[in-house]
């Protein structure tokens, strides 16, 4: 037997018993982003390829999107509820979010029973109403929705899940004020927001008053920016400035606004390539390549 010298003993233990960064004493220290994989950032690749890659980008789930811009959703159609649960079963992955803007937030209901067999508690969706109001039209046109989606918002109690709407360009919860109407009217903690940066303007100190504002009601974070956008087909370089790191957005204040306001819910490293339905790089390991280096630059953000 090799004897080993006090010292040594305590070099060999030192990092079985060193505390990671979030158990520090400090509260500020425990923060971490819940990071989730957005299925089409791989484009139309076979979900079986892409679901190793979640534990590759430090996530715990996977967020699947059906067409246009992935096809994931009808793939698990394809394979079947018991073999798609086989596959996030292997690799230790859950299902943490179905994105279905094709079904529209009127149209989740079976969506959502689903979503209860697979244990998955996030549904992202669209509103539904008249759009570019302002005022007090405004306020009454986010009510009527949150009215309209109460039967709805039943089923999501029901089945344990979250419907986030989110702030899409061209639709009722669009604007500024829009998002803040929802967050302060919405009946249930089951109603919640889906954070696009993206569709907002470029400015930090107003999308931090917003995520102050809104709160526990963002149950969706994109880490996402508008950068050059992404309506028109780009120089791949070009269309990677809605990364993060890569566009102009100082994500800095952002996630210490997250930090602040205790931020719990998912983070998912996004952009979207043109056309739809392509990875945003080649080949698969170049796309998780890609959102490890975004991040990174979140990491150091939140440092």
């Amino acid at each position: 037997m090799t004897t080993l010298s006090r010292r040594d003993m305590l070099l060999a233990t030192a990092g079985a018993f060193a505390l990671p960064h979030f158990l520090h004493a400090d509260d500020s220290d425990k923060f971490q982003l819940n990071y989730i994989l957005g299925s089409c950032m791989y484009g139309y690749t076979d979900v079986r390829e892409i679901v190793p890659e979640v534990k590759n980008i430090g996530a715990t789930a996977i967020d699947i999107w059906p067409k246009v811009h992935g096809n994931q959703r009808e793939q698990l159609d394809d394979m079947g509820e018991e073999t798609f649960a086989a596959l996030l079963k292997e690799h230790d992955v859950s299902l943490g979010c179905i994105t279905q803007y094709k079904l529209g937030p009127f149209g989740l209901q079976e969506e959502m029973k689903l979503a209860q067999r697979l244990g998955c508690q996030t549904m992202v969706t669209g509103a539904v109403g008249p759009k570019d109001l302002e005022g007090a039209e405004l306020k009454a046109a986010v009510a009527e929705f949150i009215e309209q989606m109460k039967p709805h918002l039943a089923v999501a109690e029901e089945t344990g899940v979250t419907i986030a709407i989110e702030n899409h360009s061209g639709s009722l919860l669009s604007s500024p004020d829009s998002i803040r109407w929802l967050a302060e009217l919405r009946p249930t903690k089951h109603l919640g927001i889906a954070f696009a940066p993206y569709h907002l303007p470029q400015e930090e100190e107003l999308l931090c008053d917003l995520l102050s504002t809104a709160g526990d009601a963002v149950a969706m974070f994109y880490a996402w920016q508008h950068g050059m956008g992404c309506m028109t087909k780009l120089p791949k370089e070009e269309e990677l400035l809605q990364m993060p790191g890569r566009g102009e957005l100082d994500f800095k204040p952002i996630l210490a606004t997250l930090r602040e306001i205790k931020y719990e819910g998912w983070t998912e490293i996004f952009m979207h390539p043109v056309p739809r339905g392509i990875p945003i790089l080649e080949p698969t390991a170049a796309v998780t390549e890609e959102i490890n280096r975004a991040r990174m630059y979140l990491a150091d953000c939140l440092a």
